[in-house]
């Protein structure tokens, strides 16, 4: 008896483990989000940026505070936290090609290095974020789009600009407004099963419905403040038109607001600004 007991507790083991084995991936227990976090109040570039003078830029508009990326079975959904509630003064939902997002003055980018692998990738941004790289030991391969513009534009804009990167660039599934939130859903087939080993950054830049020829919906940062532009930058071909990113740890500690001004910083004919990777694994 003793002995019959034995073989079926084996039995139903096996049994179980085979069934765990080959329950479909999308219906397993989803990954914790994998989440950075960026200071307050550094929404200034290289720490001399000024946002334009027109009321609707409002303050912290820009200010990047936190990252999560959480696994949704078939799907990953990226949300970007600014430093206020993100609005749609220019009623976005009216626009061409089937309308906006329901925002109107953020565009996100959220750059991915899925196998640091030194190399293996794009040391350039897309075209709009002005003079600015990154390090060859942490090419992007996959960047996302959190853009107030409808999937029609991306597209076309894309198409037109990005040349070798266009394969690279994801439009997500959906683009939403939570509160001070941007909620961007994109396809796992399309991205791949994200990591804390992965490298991730948010450059956070402005929608421009009319950007000049060769940049992506990109808004510049002149050397002067206007209504619709960044100042405190330089009118040549020198420095980034980055607002905010994560830097340092991404822990969201005071020091990471110095870590980021840091990595801005250009010289005309001289440094060019790195825009670093944050791998929140060891």
């Amino acid at each position: 008896m003793l002995r019959n007991l034995l073989k079926l507790r084996k039995t139903v083991s096996l049994l179980l483990a085979l069934a765990v084995a080959t329950v479909p991936f999308a219906l397993r227990a989803a990954d914790p989000p994998i989440t950075l976090l960026d200071p307050d109040g550094d929404d200034n570039g290289t720490g001399a940026y000024k946002y334009p003078t027109d009321a609707v830029y409002k303050p912290k508009s820009f200010d990047l505070r936190k990252l999560e990326i959480v696994d949704k079975g078939d799907d990953v959904e990226f949300r970007v936290t600014l430093g206020t509630t993100i609005e749609d003064p220019w009623n976005s939902t009216t626009w061409p090609d089937g309308g906006g997002n329901g925002f109107s003055l953020q565009f996100v980018q959220v750059y991915i290095d899925t196998d640091h692998q030194p190399g293996a990738g794009f040391t350039k941004p897309l075209p709009g974020l002005g003079n600015a790289q990154f390090d060859n030991a942490q090419a992007w391969d996959k960047v996302v789009l959190i853009s107030p513009q409808p999937r029609g534009r991306l597209g076309a804009e894309l198409k037109a600009k990005a040349g070798n990167m266009r394969g690279a660039a994801i439009v997500p599934k959906t683009t939403k407004v939570s509160g001070k939130t941007l909620i961007a859903v994109v396809k796992k087939a399309e991205l791949g099963q994200p990591t804390g080993k992965w490298g991730f950054q948010a450059v956070v830049q402005s929608n421009e419905g009319f950007p000049i020829e060769r940049d992506i919906l990109t808004r510049p940062v002149n050397q002067t403040v206007g209504p619709h532009r960044f100042g405190g930058g330089d009118d040549g071909p020198c420095d980034p038109h980055v607002i905010d990113i994560f830097a340092g740890a991404a822990k969201g500690e005071r020091s990471e607001a110095e870590a980021q001004h840091k990595a801005l910083g250009y010289a005309c004919g001289g440094k060019v600004a790195t825009i670093p990777m944050i791998y929140p694994a060891p």
